[in-house]
């Protein structure tokens, strides 16, 4: 009877194994891993693409400078250091949660990257991880790879040379809070091609950068392609002939880039070829530009927007508007540590003083006396505040002047003082001080960009 007990027992006990392994199969209690081989080369020996984007992508990883031991290697530039795995080394990572691992695996004098994943985790993270892998490799290609500049001919045709503009955002004399809302913008704009495409729009970004010469802004525009790491496309519509060389030039550009038509208000008012008002709407948002690519940021600049059909500036041919204005304390200071290294100064306070009274001058006159005084910041100060003072002195003469020709002067102010010999003088003093740093400019473009200045204070970005 004990012997039937135990027999049934038995028989019980293995109904219960052959449950459990039909359930939760065999083979996961002895193998909980699967392995997946990135060889270098396929079975033609041809070079597997892929190989190269793990071997970017585990050089990476913050897990191989953690490791016990690994290579250090010369980079392609000049002090570069790259780092690498060593043979049958292996590294970490962590992906949704899910712990993996990698083995640079030789055998055969084949090179080989071998992928390491727990089974329960292969459906859900295998195609999210090796997609990862693809974005982390596209990315670190496009901030290693050398930006150019095209510019076009009267053939119709780009040319390209090295695009080495040392220009960067943080140098650029901007309002920080301005400078960091449009670097959140571009930022988000290159994470948005999935939400431009779900809303059926051109994945593309359209600025405005207005305000008078010398405020900054073609080294903006550098800026920007330095930090989206873009080609610039130089458009010259003094060299465009017709609306058909237009397009054949936005046709022959390229995704990944930033189109910049400078001077646009000039051509708008001064048209010298038969390129047409609509052919340049239609360049800066037309069908054409979704046959284009995605991924493209468009510029134009203006020295003013005054006289500019507003046909040309409406939502979706333009999305962004910055506003260049003249120097103030705060550019100023921007100035200061970018060319002089100088974060503070005892002079400071008279300057500022100075900017709050109206006194101003563009970013390019001041960078050049800095320039010029390089040597010696406490005399680069003071020369900056003579040019301030001498430029306010200039602008009390125009006033006067005006009021002279609008009313004839009296008798006794001709007997009296000699105000307007001084006068005079303290014109002929700036023309000398212009003169000597190349600062002429037209007082028409002084009027505008003051009155631009004062009504646009609060219109930097919108």
């Amino acid at each position: 009877m004990l012997f039937q007990y135990s027999i049934w027992f038995l028989a019980l006990v293995l109904g219960f194994v052959a449950i459990a392994l039909k359930k939760w199969r065999v083979g996961d209690w002895f193998q909980a891993y699967q392995l997946f081989k990135v060889p270098e080369f396929n079975e033609n020996m041809q070079e597997n693409y892929l190989y190269r984007r793990v071997s970017v992508y585990i050089n990476s990883l913050v897990a191989l400078e953690d490791s016990d031991f690994t290579n250090l290697l010369s980079g392609k530039k000049a002090n570069e250091i790259v780092l690498a795995m060593d043979p049958n080394q292996t590294v970490h990572d962590t992906f949704l949660g899910a712990r993996v691992s990698w083995t640079n695996a030789h055998a055969n004098s084949c090179r080989t990257f071998v992928l390491k994943i727990r089974k329960r985790d292969k459906r859900r993270i295998l195609r999210p991880y090796l997609q990862h892998i693809h974005t982390v490799f596209d990315e670190f290609e496009q901030r290693k790879k050398e930006v150019s500049l095209y510019m076009n001919g009267a053939d119709g045709r780009w040319r390209s040379v090295p695009f080495s503009h040392p220009s960067t955002l943080e140098t650029i004399a901007m309002d920080s809070d301005l400078k960091n809302r449009v670097k959140s913008d571009l930022e988000s704009f290159l994470k948005s091609k999935q939400y431009y495409h779900r809303l059926g729009r051109v994945w593309k970004r359209s600025f405005l950068l207005y305000g008078p010469s010398g405020t900054g802004k073609s080294s903006f525009v550098a800026a920007m392609a330095k930090f989206l790491c873009y080609d610039v496309y130089d458009v010259d519509l003094s060299r465009v002939s017709d609306d058909s060389d237009l397009k054949q030039l936005l046709l022959q550009t390229r995704t990944k880039s930033v189109i910049v038509v400078e001077d646009l208000d000039r051509f708008v008012v001064g048209k010298t070829t038969t390129l047409t008002f609509s052919g340049v709407l239609n360049f800066m948002d037309g069908l054409l530009n979704s046959c284009c690519g995605d991924e493209r940021v468009m510029v134009f600049t203006m020295n003013t927007k005054d006289h500019i059909d507003p046909a040309m500036l409406r939502p979706g041919r333009v999305d962004v508007h910055i506003f260049f204005p003249l120097c103030d304390f705060n550019a100023f200071k921007t100035l200061a540590n970018s060319y002089l290294g100088v974060k503070d100064h005892k002079l400071f306070p008279q300057l500022e003083e100075i900017f709050q009274s109206g006194a101003t001058l563009s970013p390019a006159e001041i960078g050049e006396i800095m320039i010029v005084n390089r040597s010696s910041p406490s005399r680069a100060l003071k020369s900056v505040i003579t040019a301030l003072q001498i430029n306010g002195d200039s602008r009390s003469a125009e006033k006067i002047g005006r009021r002279s020709i609008d009313k004839p002067p009296r008798p006794s102010d001709e007997a009296g003082d000699h105000s307007g010999l001084l006068c005079r003088e303290s014109v002929h003093t700036v023309r000398e001080f212009r003169n000597l740093y190349g600062f002429l400019r037209l007082k028409s473009n002084r009027k505008s960009g003051s009155l631009d200045l004062d009504s646009n204070l609060n219109e930097r970005l919108r």
